[in-house]
């Protein structure tokens, strides 16, 4: 037992571990915010680890993004308590805030001189087309785990269709609100789904009942044709048979 606890402890301190540098590298590797690094997070613990499903990941992006905080914070808690309870989400947390913290810090001790630079400039345009081809490479990974129904296709277009109309006219719209409104829209089709399940189970005990009836009514009158038919056979070999005291034509010519 002491040997089977110890070998989980250090399990334990090995996932931590692998946790914290993982996290270290996407914290300090990634440009762009929360989106680009949910290329990088799906690429590690989907892909490479395993330790979160395609679908599990999915719902965890919508639930980052629908609750108060950066998206890559949210995601990072939530697959480090999924990876290593309560020490895993405090690792985790820490470790993706630790190299943006400490950059931001370093670059605001020379601010204006670091922005007088010619080459950092070219470099931060560089950066932020690939942090546009790391959000499209993510969206179209997550588009291709969602299922194709026809309540996704539609919710989809909708939403694709009011982004681009949004975005041409200049209207802003928060992300949240898109979300809400997806998840209400979700919320009523499996309501509807579950009553008109709730519905068709409730009708089809009577419907097997009404069946019952209509089968033990439709054996009445075979029963009584049947003992009809009987009735006759018995009266007609009744009426054939010699009575009691009545001498048959056998009879007579034996007695004669």
């Amino acid at each position: 037992m002491q040997k089977q606890k110890e070998k989980r402890e250090r399990a334990g301190l090995r996932r931590l571990l692998v946790l914290a540098l993982s996290f270290l590298k996407i914290g300090l590797f990634t440009f762009g915010g929360g989106y680009a690094m949910i290329a990088l997070i799906q690429k590690e613990f989907v892909a490479k680890k395993k330790w979160v499903g395609e679908e599990e990941f999915l719902d965890m992006v919508a639930i980052a993004e629908s609750t108060p905080g950066p998206l890559a914070i949210n995601s990072a808690t939530y697959i480090g308590y999924k990876a290593g309870g309560v020490w895993g989400a405090a690792v985790s947390t820490l470790c993706v805030c630790i190299p943006a913290f400490l950059i931001i810090y370093l670059i605001s001790l020379f601010f204006d001189a670091f922005l007088q630079l010619t080459l950092v400039n070219y470099a931060f345009k560089g950066i932020q087309v690939a942090v546009v081809f790391l959000i499209l490479n993510a969206g179209w990974k997550m588009l291709k785990q969602m299922k194709k129904n026809a309540f996704n296709l539609i919710l989809f277009c909708g939403v694709f269709g009011c982004l681009v109309g949004f975005s041409v006219f200049a209207v802003d719209f928060s992300t949240l609100f898109y979300i809400l409104i997806c998840g209400a829209c979700g919320l009523a089709v499996y309501l509807t789904v579950l009553v008109a399940k709730r519905r068709k189970a409730r009708s089809e005990p009577t419907m097997q009942g009404n069946a019952a009836l209509s089968e033990k009514t439709k054996d009445v009158p075979e029963k009584t044709e049947q003992n009809g038919s009987v009735e006759e056979e018995t009266d007609a070999s009744r009426q054939g048979e010699p009575q009691k005291g009545e001498r048959t034509p056998e009879k007579e010519g034996e007695s004669k």
